[in-house]
C-alpha cells in the first residue's frame, strides 16, 4: 500500500487540485483509493463531499489530527494525503517519515520557488528521504505556456538537483471539476485529452 504525500509550505500552490486529480486518476485504474485530508483548511474533505456518486469511489478520510493517520490503511491500495503547510508540525513529519512517494507542486514564480527549494531542502533532511526509502516528485503547477518564467523555473530547481517531473498547465476545466467533486480523469473527454496527458510522468513514478 502506497502513500503518496502532497505537500508544500507555500500556500497557493494547488495542493488540493493536485491531490483530488491524482486520487480520480488512480482509482480510475481500478485500484482501492482514499484521499486523506491533513490540512486545516479541509479542502480535499469537502472536495469529497460534493463528490457525486455515480463517480468511482474515492474514501475521504480525516487526517487532520495525528492519532487518525493509518487509520483503515491497510485494505487500500493507495491513499493520496493533501498534506498540511510547513515541516514543524509533528503531524507532518508523521506523514513524511511514513510516505512512499512526496509530490512537491510549485508555481513559476521567484517567491513561491525560493520557499519551496528552502522546503525541500527540509524534507531532504528527513531520516526516510535521506536513506531513500521515499521519492520527491517536483510538479510545477498552474503553469501559463506563455510565461517565461517555466524555463527559469525548471533550471533552477535542476541546478539544485530537483528537475521538474510534471508540467501542468492552469486551465480553468481544474476548477470546474473542483466545484463539482470531480476530477479530468473522471470523463474521457477529447477537450481533457491534452491535460490528461500532462500527468503521464506523475502517474508512472507514483505506480508500483
Amino acid at each position: 500500500m502506497r502513500k503518496i504525500l502532497v505537500v508544500n509550505s507555500k500556500g497557493g500552490c494547488g495542493k488540493t487540485t493536485v491531490a483530488t486529480n491524482l486520487a480520480v486518476a488512480l482509482a480510475m485504474r481500478g485500484e482501492d483509493v482514499a484521499l486523506a485530508d491533513a490540512d486545516r483548511q479541509k479542502s480535499s474533505l469537502s472536495w469529497a463531499k460534493r463528490r457525486p456518486k455515480s463517480l468511482v469511489r474515492i474514501e475521504a478520510l480525516n487526517w487532520t489530527k495525528e492519532e487518525a493517520i493509518g487509520d483503515k490503511d491497510k485494505a487500500l491500495d493507495a491513499i493520496v494525503i493533501d498534506g498540511p503547510g510547513g515541516l514543524r508540525s509533528e503531524l507532518a513529519k508523521t506523514l513524511i517519515a511514513e510516505a512512499s512517494d512526496i509530490i512537491v507542486p510549485v508555481l513559476a514564480s521567484a517567491f513561491d520557488w525560493d520557499a519551496t527549494l528552502k522546503f525541500l531542502d527540509g524534507i531532504s533532511d528527513v531520516k526516510r528521504v535521506r536513506k531513500g526509502k521515499a521519492d520527491i516528485h517536483v510538479v510545477a503547477n498552474r503553469i501559463n505556456r506563455r510565461s517565461t518564467q517555466v524555463a527559469d523555473l525548471e533550471k533552477t530547481f535542476a541546478k539544485k538537483g530537483y528537475p521538474l517531473l510534471a508540467r501542468i498547465s492552469d486551465r480553468v476545466l481544474y476548477a470546474r471539476h473542483a466545484a463539482a467533486g470531480s476530477g479530468i480523469f473522471d470523463y474521457q473527454d477529447t477537450r481533457a485529452h491534452e491535460i490528461r496527458g500532462q500527468w503521464h510522468p506523475l502517474l508512472q513514478a507514483v505506480d508500483v
